[in-house]
């Protein structure tokens, strides 16, 4: 059995970023299959929004460390799933969520079922180079 995190907006499409999403998608998959579906909510950009950014100079958004402490924190409502699927985030979240062990996969598809149902086939491409 394992869950799978999406990042959405209205809990039936995968949003085309991670820091603005509210909310996580959250399935479980048994056998393949389907077996649960809930909505939890997600800690965002508006929650960290009095917060200085301390990136450096030339240094990759998000990259810095207090980025990554603010990754950890959106990364805790799903730290119970393997995978996370999104259409678009920055590169120091992606990076974040492989250090805390949840595998990021950048979509092209919208649709959260079809997206899960791709996964779960194995034919779901990881897009990195839409990464920001």
């Amino acid at each position: 059995m394992i869950k799978i995190a999406c990042i959405t907006d209205d809990g039936r499409t995968i949003s085309q970023h991670f820091g603005r999403a509210p909310y996580y998608a959250v399935l479980t998959i048994d056998d393949g299959q389907v077996v649960a579906r809930e909505v939890r909510d997600k800690l965002g950009h508006q929650h960290f929004s009095a917060q200085e950014r301390q990136e450096a100079p030339g240094q990759r958004h998000g990259t810095d460390a207090a980025s990554h402490d603010k990754h950890v924190g959106m990364a805790q409502a799903i730290q119970d799933c393997e995978v996370l699927l999104c259409r678009g985030m920055g590169y120091g979240a992606y990076q974040s969520m492989q250090q805390v062990g949840i595998r990021p996969v950048v979509t092209n598809e919208i649709k959260i079922d079809a997206a899960v149902q791709a996964y779960i086939e194995g034919r779901l491409e990881d897009h990195p180079e839409k990464l920001h």
